[in-house]
């Protein structure tokens, strides 16, 4: 069970050769490091393999044991066969949260054109908030850049900590 009062992230990272040993996991450890030195809490970290029931697998029991505010995978969101992280990730969500997974392209885009290969997606189950990152060292930090801001408020309304942000609006203009 999560710490109410503090941000809550798990990390998986999607990789056949890291789960079996053969690749050192850069992304993964680099979400765990840039998470923690804002003062979030990783109540998990682990590496599956590319296969549709591991993620799945792992994504239901973080999110239906109320583990984490926010899952971040990283790989398996290319064009090769065996990437399938945004398959399995989509089909958990009770709402998409496609805002994140655009600004991630739009974003990447500008910086490589390769960027738009990217079939990530981005969506809650329960309370949770899964987003898919790119499984290369620099699409990891090139998308924590750009996505990192809004992350604290979206996981407040989320969870009921903050008010949604058209009632801000509402109390910023009243003033």
């Amino acid at each position: 069970m999560k710490n109410k009062n503090k941000l809550t992230l798990a990390v998986i990272t999607v990789s056949d050769k890291g789960y079996i040993g053969q690749r050192e996991d850069r992304s993964g450890k680099y979400i765990v490091g840039f998470f923690k030195e804002k003062g979030w809490e990783v109540v998990d970290y682990c590496i599956v393999p590319d296969e549709k029931e591991a993620i799945q697998s792992k994504i239901i029991e973080i999110c239906d044991s109320n583990k984490a505010n926010l899952i971040l995978t990283t790989g398996g969101t290319g064009f090769s066969p065996r990437d399938v992280t945004p398959e399995a990730t989509k089909e958990l969500l009770d709402k998409e949260a496609s805002g994140f997974s655009e600004l991630i392209r739009i974003e990447g885009q500008k910086k490589t054109p390769r960027a738009i290969l990217s079939r990530g997606v981005s969506g809650i189950r329960k309370s949770t908030l899964i987003i898919n990152l790119p499984g290369s060292i620099k699409g990891v930090k090139d998308s924590l850049d750009v996505i990192y801001q809004p992350l604290p408020h979206g996981i407040g309304i989320l969870t009921g900590k903050e008010k949604e942000c058209g009632d801000e609006d509402i109390l910023h203009n009243s003033k």
